[in-house]
């Protein structure tokens, strides 16, 4: 499967991310380095290998370079320890433990003891729901809110416990959130921007009635 052909596969969505200074400069900061372990800042360990694996799945290395040729999830990382808000934090992490759960309950393993199919699976369970589907996850993904006058309930670590639906609902939605996020960082990106896409330096010319093959051979423009 090609880059086009995968990326479509799931249904190509580019959410849109503040591009400032300090977005910039973790996009600069997140370039490959071999001798790089990576320890995640803001997510757990564990949720940082599921990160890694639901990216591999979305954007995997094959003519070009895949997500985390490029650090993808190491930015993620950062910009939600260093430039979103408390509640999109919260939101984040509450929806990292859903997928989690949902990844439990769906392939009967714990996501530590998954396998690359095994994240095949649940990402393609969820991203590539029918219809109907998609609109009950994003449904119940408003009514996962406990009431005020209930304590949600919690295991022996203190995670907050979700029911199935609960799970399902949150954990679409986390798959869609890290689907946006990791392509536009992978687009973004200056190994992908300057090598893979159409890299223009100066763009805004207009040139009417050339060949396509002069002007990028069809490719997107990184800038």
């Amino acid at each position: 499967m090609n880059r086009r052909q995968a990326l479509r596969s799931i249904g190509l969505g580019a959410g849109a991310i503040v591009i400032g200074p300090t977005t910039l400069s973790l996009l600069q900061s997140c370039k490959n380095d071999p001798e790089y372990d990576w320890t995640p800042e803001f997510l757990s360990a564990s949720h940082g290998m599921v990160l890694k694996n639901i990216l591999e799945v979305m954007i995997p290395t094959t003519d070009t370079p895949g997500a985390n040729d490029v650090n993808v999830a190491q930015f993620i990382d950062a910009y939600m320890l260093k430039v979103a808000s408390p509640q999109q934090q919260a939101d984040f992490k509450n929806a990292a433990n859903a997928f989690a759960q949902a990844f439990e309950n769906f392939i009967e393993k714990k996501t530590d003891d998954g396998e690359s199919a095994d994240f095949e699976r649940i990402v393609e369970r969820f991203l590539r729901a029918t219809p109907a589907e998609k609109e009950n996850f994003a449904k119940r993904t408003g009514e996962t809110q406990d009431p005020m006058d209930k304590a949600p309930e919690t295991d022996q670590d203190g995670e907050k416990v979700f029911s199935d639906e609960e799970a399902d609902a949150l954990a679409f939605g986390y798959l869609k959130n890290v689907r946006d996020m990791g392509i536009w960082a992978w687009k973004t990106s200056e190994e992908i921007g300057e090598n893979v896409l159409w890299y223009d330096p100066v763009p805004g010319e207009y040139i009417a009635c050339t060949p396509l093959e002069e002007l990028g051979n069809g490719k997107a423009m990184s800038l």
